[in-house]
């Protein structure tokens, strides 16, 4: 606390120092150890999560040394994560923070602003202006995978943002999509103050002047590869930063893992979560940094502690693969998709012979047409049809082994995509939670996965992964945040 009087805050109309404001504010505030506690939450830039998620964005958002006073997303099984997971951190629904199970299109500024009054930790209080608004609207409608469609609803989701932006004034927002909302173009868009542009104009462009339109200056959106920011992972985000006039320019943040020689292996990252103690013993002898740093957890409580994980894994539970399952999994060599492994068959053959249960599987599907000898001849002597691949491997084609000396690819919501490098299995959530870094600590809730129809429903946990924004690159985004924050004023000013 040797620091505090170098702030001042605005009271009344009148600068005066934290020591009066605390006094003239609440004169029991010095005496009550919950809201000295209280107190440092102040001491941070304040932050608001919209499409929060389970709480990638928020997690990274923490490291940096934010307070989430506000947070909201649609979702009953992301709620459940991240409110037991802020829960575990110190953040209290009521007390300290606000989590809102809410359409965003049912949001306001005055909601927002009125729940944050109504914390606890503002009692006898005013609001200060918050710092920064967090936030990516769902990405779907501006996914390059798969047909987009200028009229999706899910397009619109990011003007209620801004509507947010509009209403709460923060200093700072950040806003982060995938990079098709560079190439996407909308349909009779209006703006928030009313303007109606072209239909053949970018979302980028679209939004650029959206944030003028609403007092804002910005820079120019950049895409952010998370591999670059210590994230075992190729995942390419872009990323909006605008800022209100008066406050500190920001910048996106320096690169910290960007050379081949820096950057985290999928080893480093899941090496010691492998089921077999002798492959584990194998494959990763000693324990590296980044699986320390996600055993003893990285994200800070309210009191500045870290949560480690006590030697237990959470969401570390294994699918139940048969044994044809396991068979088909067992052909994939590391780093090897579905396509190369079908090209790799018809080049060089394949021995059924030692793969009993992919054999049986040839003979049920291929019995009318050929003989078990055949089958086996044929695949060994390279001379295989189509209708033979399909049976040995089924039409699923967007499957990958991962590469154990390499970067994992973007993690995507469906657990079936991925094979552990080092056994013939899919990845548990929490490999692909180490891959998208989280600290093991965080547990997933609701269903593990789901299936069908209840897709377009459901949030279960691999899907929670998935949609995740990486802890570690928000972090570094949230840093270039709160140094301008810094650079601005040390004055506060409370609406």
């Amino acid at each position: 606390m040797t620091e505090k009087k170098a702030w001042t805050f605005s009271k009344n109309c009148r600068i005066i120092s934290i020591d009066n404001y605390l006094r003239e504010s609440n004169s029991d505030y010095i005496v009550n150890t919950k809201k000295l506690r209280h107190w440092s939450d102040l001491m941070k830039p304040l932050a608001i999560d919209l499409f929060c998620g389970a709480g990638g964005m928020s997690e990274g958002i923490l490291q940096a040394g934010f307070h989430i006073i506000f947070s909201s997303d649609i979702n009953e099984s992301v709620k459940l994560t991240y409110t037991n997971r802020h829960e575990r951190l110190g953040l209290h629904h009521g007390e300290n923070t606000h989590f809102e199970l809410a359409d965003v299109k049912e949001l306001s500024g005055d909601s927002i602003l009125r729940a944050i009054k109504d914390l606890e930790l503002f009692k006898g209080r005013s609001i200060p202006t918050i710092d920064a608004i967090f936030g990516g609207p769902p990405c779907q409608g501006f996914s390059r995978a798969g047909q987009r469609k200028k009229d999706d609803p899910r397009n619109l989701l990011f003007r209620e943002y801004l509507r947010i932006v509009n209403e709460i004034k923060p200093k700072y927002v950040v806003m982060e999509n995938v990079e098709g909302f560079l190439d996407t173009k909308l349909q009779g868009y209006q703006g928030v103050k009313g303007k109606l542009y072209d239909d053949d104009m970018v979302l980028p462009d679209i939004l650029l002047e959206e944030f003028n339109q609403i007092g804002y200056l910005t820079l120019k959106p950049k895409v952010l590869d998370a591999s670059d920011y210590g994230v075992p992972q190729r995942r390419k985000r872009v990323i909006f930063i605008a800022y209100a006039d008066g406050q500190a320019t920001p910048q996106y943040p320096e690169p910290t893992t960007s050379n081949d020689t820096q950057k985290i292996s999928v080893l480093d990252a899941i090496g010691d979560l492998i089921i077999s103690p002798s492959l584990r013993s194998q494959f990763n002898p000693v324990t590296t940094d980044y699986q320390m740093e996600s055993q003893n957890g990285r994200t800070p409580t309210t009191k500045n502690l870290r949560i480690p994980n006590h030697h237990y894994t959470y969401n570390h539970e294994l699918s139940k693969h048969n044994l044809l399952i396991t068979e088909r999994f067992s052909l994939f060599r590391q780093g090897e998709s579905s396509a190369m492994l079908m090209k790799r068959i018809l080049e060089e053959g394949l021995d059924l012979r030692r793969y009993p249960s992919l054999l049986q599987e040839c003979q049920n599907k291929l019995a009318q047409e050929y003989s078990t000898d055949e089958i086996i001849q044929r695949f060994l002597k390279k001379n295989i049809t189509n209708q033979m691949l399909e049976a040995l491997l089924t039409k699923k084609n967007s499957r990958i082994k991962l590469l154990s000396t390499g970067i994992a690819p973007t993690m995507v919501t469906l657990p079936d995509d991925f094979l552990s490098p080092f056994e013939n299995r899919i990845l548990t959530v929490r490999e692909m939670a180490r891959l998208q870094s989280f600290d093991d600590s965080f547990e997933f809730l609701g269903k593990r996965t789901t299936g069908g129809h209840r897709r377009k429903i459901e949030v279960p946990q691999y899907t929670q992964v998935g949609n995740a924004v990486p802890p570690l690159l928000a972090k570094s985004i949230a840093i270039e945040i709160k140094k301008a924050i810094q650079r601005s004023s040390n004055v506060l000013n409370v609406i």
